[in-house]
C-alpha cells in the first residue's frame, strides 16, 4: 500500500524545508524527500559555510589594525583544522535544527533520490529499494548546482567548484585564481586573501558584480586591490592547461591581448544551473524555459498538481527569496492569498565592507522611465563607522523625484546586510524619504546613515559638508 500525502517536497534545503512546515501548520499531510543532507545547498554547502568561514577570517584582517588601539599579537597563525571543525559544527547544529522542526512538526522524511512518475506520484530512490509515495500536490525545491563552463582544462585536479572548497577542511593555497567576479567569487576572494592566500580574479564582463549598481563594482574593486588581489575584467578565458611553478596555467585574452597566469587551484565560480538531474522518469516532463521549469504567477507547472520554487525556475538565485517562494507557493495550494511580498527581495554580499541592495538601483530606475532624486551618505563620517575602523563605504537610496517614494537602496557598509530589512519594508509599503527621515535612529549605529541620505535628498543633511553652488 503506498503512503498518500496531502503534499509532497522534493528537496529540503531553504525553499523546501520552509514550505514543508508552513504546509504542515496549515493542516496538510506532509512529507520531504532529500537525498543528500537536511538543508540543501544553502546550508551544507552554500551560505552558511562561507558566512562561517567569512566571519572567521574577518579576525585576521581586523588583527592587523588592532596596533592602532593598543592591542598587539606576537605569532598569530591560522590552525586550519580548527577553522574546518568551526565551519563543520555551526553547519551541523543548525542541521539538527532544521531536522527538529521537521519532525515536530508531523512532516515525514524520505533519503533518497526523488524522481516524479506522473502528477501525483513520486518514486524514491533509497539505493536498497524503490518507494512510490502518492500526493494531492508535489513541490519540487531542488535547487541547483555550480555551472562548469566548456573551456579545456576544467577537470585537472585542483580546478574545482564551490561545493569541492566547502567540502570538509579548508583547502590551503599559495595561489587561488578564480574564474568568475560575481557574487561567489568575490566572497571566495576576500576569505583567501584573509588567509594570506595570493588572489586573482578573471572576469568577462567589463567590471565585478557587473548586475549591480556600477559605484558598488568601481568601490568593492578598489577595495579588493588595496588588498592585494588582482582583478582583470572584460577577459575571456581561453584554456586551463598544468605547469608553471604553481601547478596550474591559465591563458587568457584581455583586450585582444593574450595572457597567462599561474594558480595552485583555479575555482570556478561562473554561477549555477538549475538541479534537475534525472528528476523525471521516462515519458514524463514538464514544460521549460531552457534549463528552468516553467512555472505561473502561483509557481504552478504547466501541470497543475505540481509546483516549482527556487533555483529550479527563473530568477534570482537567493536563498531568501526560495523561502519566501515556497510560502506563498503553499498558500495557494491552500487556497490563501499571499502573505509575502515577492516584488521586494534584498541582495546581500558578505564582503568586507558588506553590500545589500533592493529594489531598483538609479540606472535602473531611469531605464524603467522615473524621474528620480538621489540622496547619499559617505559612512566614513558616521560614527559608528569611525569606532569600529571600518573601510570606505556609503548608504545610497533613490527615489522618485514626484511623491518622493523610496524605489530602491544600495548599501556598501558595514553591517549592510542587517540594514537592509528596514529599506525593504520601507519599500513594501510604499514610504517616501520624508517618512525614513523622520524616525529616530540610536547613536551610535550604521543605521544613522539612512537618515543622512534620507536629508540629503533635499541637501539638508546635518553631517554632510554643504553641497557647492555651481553658481
Amino acid at each position: 500500500m503506498q503512503d498518500k500525502y496531502d503534499l509532497i517536497v522534493i528537496g529540503s534545503g531553504s525553499g523546501g524545508y520552509v514550505a514543508a512546515i508552513k504546509a504542515a501548520k496549515l493542516g496538510k499531510r506532509t512529507a520531504i524527500i532529500e537525498k543528500r543532507d537536511i538543508g540543501g545547498t544553502c546550508l551544507n554547502r552554500g551560505c552558511i559555510p562561507t558566512k562561517t568561514l567569512m566571519h572567521s577570517t574577518n579576525f585576521l584582517s581586523e588583527a592587523k589594525y588592532m596596533e592602532k588601539v593598543g592591542i598587539s599579537f606576537t605569532d598569530l597563525k591560522i590552525d586550519y583544522d580548527k577553522l574546518s571543525e568551526r565551519k563543520d559544527e555551526v553547519v551541523s547544529k543548525i542541521r539538527r535544527g532544521i531536522q527538529g522542526l521537521l519532525m515536530a512538526n508531523g512532516i515525514t522524511i524520505y533519503e533518497g533520490s526523488a524522481q516524479i512518475v506522473d502528477s501525483n506520484l513520486v518514486r524514491i530512490k533509497t539505493g536498497e529499494e524503490d518507494i512510490d509515495v502518492k500526493a494531492d500536490n508535489i513541490l519540487i525545491a531542488t535547487g541547483s548546482v555550480p555551472a562548469i563552463p566548456g573551456i579545456e582544462g576544467v577537470n585537472f585536479e585542483n580546478v574545482v567548484n564551490s561545493d569541492d572548497l566547502l567540502s570538509g577542511e579548508i583547502k590551503q593555497y599559495k595561489k587561488l585564481l578564480i574564474i568568475g567576479g560575481g557574487v561567489i567569487g568575490l566572497e571566495f576572494a576576500t576569505i583567501y586573501r584573509n588567509m594570506g592566500c595570493e588572489v586573482e580574479i578573471i572576469e568577462a564582463m567589463d567590471r565585478l558584480l557587473p548586475g549591480m549598481d556600477k559605484e558598488i563594482s568601481q568601490s568593492i574593486a578598489m577595495g579588493l586591490k588595496r588588498k592585494g588581489v588582482t582583478i582583470h575584467t572584460g577577459a575571456r578565458v581561453d584554456r586551463i592547461g598544468e605547469g608553471g611553478s604553481y601547478g596550474l596555467v591559465c591563458e587568457f585574452t584581455q583586450k585582444s591581448k593574450p595572457q597567462i597566469t599561474e594558480a595552485e587551484a583555479i575555482l570556478l565560480s561562473v554561477g549555477r544551473r538549475p538541479n534537475t538531474k534525472e528528476l523525471f522518469a521516462q515519458g514524463f516532463s514538464l514544460d521549460m524555459e531552457g534549463h528552468h521549469i516553467k512555472v505561473d504567477d502561483e509557481f504552478r507547472t504547466s501541470i497543475p498538481s505540481i509546483y516549482a520554487i527556487g533555483d529550479v525556475i527563473r530568477g534570482r538565485q537567493l536563498a531568501h527569496a526560495a523561502s519566501a517562494q515556497g510560502i506563498v507557493a503553499v498558500e495557494r495550494i491552500c487556497g490563501l492569498s499571499p502573505s509575502v511580498d515577492l516584488d521586494v527581495i534584498p541582495s546581500c554580499i558578505y564582503t568586507n565592507p558588506e553590500i545589500a541592495t533592493v529594489g531598483m538601483n538609479e540606472a535602473d530606475a531611469i531605464a524603467e522611465g522615473y524621474q528620480v532624486k538621489v540622496g547619499k551618505y559617505p559612512m566614513l563620517g558616521n560614527g559608528k563607522t569611525i569606532l569600529s575602523m571600518g573601510e570606505r563605504g556609503f548608504i545610497k537610496l533613490i527615489c522618485e523625484e514626484k511623491d518622493g517614494r523610496l524605489l530602491g537602496a544600495v548599501l556598501m557598509c558595514d553591517r549592510a546586510t542587517d540594514i537592509i530589512g528596514e529599506l525593504s519594508m520601507a519599500i513594501s509599503k510604499k514610504l517616501t524619504y520624508k517618512d525614513l527621515a523622520s524616525i529616530i535612529r540610536p547613536h551610535p549605529t550604521y543605521e544613522e546613515g539612512i537618515t543622512e541620505a534620507a536629508e540629503d535628498i533635499e541637501g539638508m543633511a546635518i553631517h554632510l559638508m554643504p553641497k557647492r553652488s555651481l553658481s
